[in-house]
Formats: structure tokens, C-alpha cells, sequence
């Protein structure tokens, strides 16, 4: 992860404090977190005291204006430190601020983002239903029209940040029987009468993650939350959605290549036979042939980054680089807990949570298969 030419010293250096503030605030807390099933909002708040939240937000926003770099750089640090994949930064500084700055208006710049720089207000994003996962303009929570209000029902499910939230940036079906061209997003408050959180959920991985479902009963928020222009949502997600894709590669590479890390460190130590367990041959070639993958992955992911900085980043090429890594980090953290032997099955072992937490990479953001689905249509 050091001395790629992607980043500069600035970049480094930025990276090396948010390494220490990760091993410092979270290592030793996550356990407890765990337990708990969320990530204190205090935590968050000590996040945004030392410039983690938000680093694109533009100055006039109470925000650092600093390039997207630094976002993919504290992503990195998120992954690859024991329990980051719990933290739900990304979602709220890496989402759902950049549809605020490209899409929402004065008024909603102004009223949150300083906010969300600060870790006062979390965000999340309400994308996923019941019914409707992967295939987003299946989505049936409706946003109707009356007088100066929307008039908001349905649910959604497995949003992450769900119990942490302040707002969430909501899609919903404006437009009946429009399709794609049905869909907007609305911002919607918690505090707001007849929203509810549902269930903090209880997942395999990711424990201290408050992933949540949500209701909407005759949910009214005036016409002015609504972010960029009516029937528009569809379109600003597939804008959005290689940023994310590329944000959860950089987690995904970033945690494997913590598991191979640990798992280097640990063959050396490790007896077997009266040798240590990095002297067999097996051991060399499987790390061999992890470390080439991850150099590879690096290689294409600094490549997906650049283009999303400078704005060129296809939605294919997002798509590639979720593809690649996130089924990459499956493969690796399994060979590396192999490695641990029965030790890698205690919990007690970070490489066991890291097996668990990898999972769901292929998952959410859009499935593996959906990843395909993108790829081939630009062939």
C-alpha cells in the first residue's frame, strides 16, 4: 500500500495518521462494538476532530477541499485496519456527501455537510428494499406529491448507518409507471413523524455495523428535500455508483492485504515439524502467489482511482475493479485463515473476523453477477 505513485507525500502522510488513529480508537474497541452491534456516535465525532469525514467537502462547507485521494487513502486505512469493516464512514463521506456537492441544493450543502465534516450528523443511503436489491428500478417506497410536501411509504432494508443516522438520502418512486425515469431522491429526516428504524440487524460479519431496515408511514418532508430534479435519481445513482464501487475495492484490497500481512507475520512464528510453517514450500508458494495478486489488484485499483479524481472513471471500469478485488479478498482471506490452521477459526484470531466481514463485499454496492452484467454490455 506505501510508495504507489498515485499518491503524493501529503497523501502519506495523511494516511500514516489515519493508521495510528484506527489502531488507537478502533482496534481496541471493536470487540465491544461488536458486542454493543454499533459504532459509537462518539467515535465518529473524535473521526471528525482529526479530519477524517468528509475530506472532499469544500472549505465553504466547513470542509477541507481536498481531493479525492485522501478519500481513497482513509478507505484503504478503513479496510485494512481489525474491525474497520464495520465502520460505516464511507457511506456518509464517500456517498452520500458527493450527491449533496454534485446534486443537492444551497440549502442542503449548507445545512449538513458542515455537519457530516464534523461527525455531528451521519448519513446513510436508503437504496435497497425487500423486493428489490441489485435491480434498483424495482424499488416500490413511494414519494407522492401533495401541496409543498412529498408524502413518503415503504421500507427499505440493510442500510448501513441505520440506527446512527440523522437523515437518510432516500430513493423513491415519484413517477408511477415511469421506470427509471420514476425514481428521485428525497431527503428524509429521522426526526420526521412516522419514520421508524427497524431491527438493527444481526449479520454473519461486519457485527458492529448498525445495518437497519426502515419504515415510512405518510412520511411528509417538503418539496425542497428533494436532491437535483424530479425523476432524475436513477440516473444521479448509475453517476454515483462507480465512486462507490470504487470505494469498496479500496476496502476490499486494503483487507486482504491486512490478512496477508498477519498471515506473513505469523507463518514465521509458527512451528510445525520443528521448522516454522513459512520454511514449507506450500506456504511459500501460496504466499507467492497471494502477494502477486495483491501487487496486480493494486496496480489496476491506482489506475480506477486516478480516472474517479479526474471524473473519467466508467461505469465498467468500476465495475472491473469491484469484480476483481472483492472476489480477490475472498479467495485470499480464505487461503490465509488456512494458513492459521485451527487458529484461524477462534474468534479470538483477527484473521476469523476478517473472513466473516470480507464476505458480504461480493455482495453489496452490487453483486458479483451484477458486476458482470455491467462489463459485458460494454463489450
Amino acid at each position: 500500500m506505501h510508495n504507489r505513485s498515485i499518491y503524493g507525500s501529503d497523501h502519506q502522510l495523511f494516511r500514516e495518521n489515519a493508521r495510528r488513529f484506527f489502531r488507537e480508537e478502533l482496534e481496541p474497541n471493536i470487540e465491544q462494538w461488536e458486542s454493543d452491534g454499533i459504532v459509537p456516535r462518539a467515535f465518529w465525532r473524535k473521526a471528525g476532530e482529526h479530519g477524517f469525514l468528509c475530506c472532499g467537502v469544500p472549505e465553504e462547507y466547513g470542509g477541507p477541499g481536498a481531493d479525492f485521494l485522501y478519500n481513497m487513502a482513509l478507505s484503504e486505512e478503513t479496510g485494512y485496519a481489525i474491525g474497520g469493516a464495520s465502520v460505516g464512514f464511507s457511506v456518509s463521506a464517500d456517498i452520500v456527501a458527493y450527491y449533496l456537492m454534485n446534486a443537492g441544493s444551497e440549502d442542503h450543502k449548507r445545512k449538513w455537510l458542515p455537519k457530516m465534516v464534523t461527525g455531528e450528523a451521519i448519513a446513510s443511503i436508503g437504496m435497497t428494499e425487500p423486493g428489490a436489491g441489485s435491480d434498483l428500478k424495482a424499488i416500490r417506497t413511494s414519494a407522492v406529491r401533495d401541496g409543498d410536501d412529498y408524502v413518503i411509504n415503504g421500507q427499505k432494508t440493510y442500510i448501513t448507518n441505520g440506527q446512527n443516522a440523522d437523515f437518510v438520502l432516500l430513493a423513491c418512486v415519484t413517477g408511477p409507471g415511469k421506470g427509471a425515469h420514476g425514481i428521485s431522491m428525497i431527503i428524509v429526516e429521522a426526526d420526521r413523524p412516522g419514520f421508524e428504524r427497524g431491527r438493527n440487524l444481526d449479520k454473519i460479519g461486519q457485527k458492529a455495523a448498525d445495518t437497519s431496515e426502515m419504515f415510512f408511514q405518510d412520511v411528509r418532508v417538503p418539496v425542497t428535500n428533494l436532491v437535483g430534479q424530479e425523476g432524475e435519481g436513477f440516473a444521479m445513482m448509475m453517476r454515483e455508483l462507480p465512486r462507490e464501487r470504487i470505494t469498496i475495492a479500496c476496502r476490499a484490497q486494503a483487507e486482504a492485504q491486512r490478512a496477508f500481512d498477519l498471515t506473513n507475520e505469523y507463518v514465521k512464528e509458527r512451528k510445525m515439524f520443528g521448522q516454522a510453517l513459512a520454511d514449507f514450500q506450500n506456504t511459500q508458494f501460496t504466499l507467492a502467489e497471494i502477494k502477486t495478486n495483491l501487487e496486480v489488484g493494486w496496480a489496476y485499483l491506482d489506475q480506477c482511482i486516478r480516472k474517479c479524481d479526474e471524473g473519467t472513471l466508467t461505469a465498467e471500469e468500476g465495475a472491473m475493479a469491484k469484480l476483481w478485488t472483492t472476489e480477490n479478498e475472498g479467495v485470499v482471506v480464505d487461503k490465509c485463515l488456512q494458513l492459521f490452521g485451527g487458529y484461524g477459526y477462534m474468534c479470538e484470531y483477527p484473521i476469523s473476523r476478517m473472513f466473516v466481514d470480507a464476505r458480504v463485499r461480493r455482495i453489496y454496492g452490487g453483486a458479483s453477477e451484477i458486476m458482470k452484467l455491467v462489463i459485458a454490455r460494454s463489450l
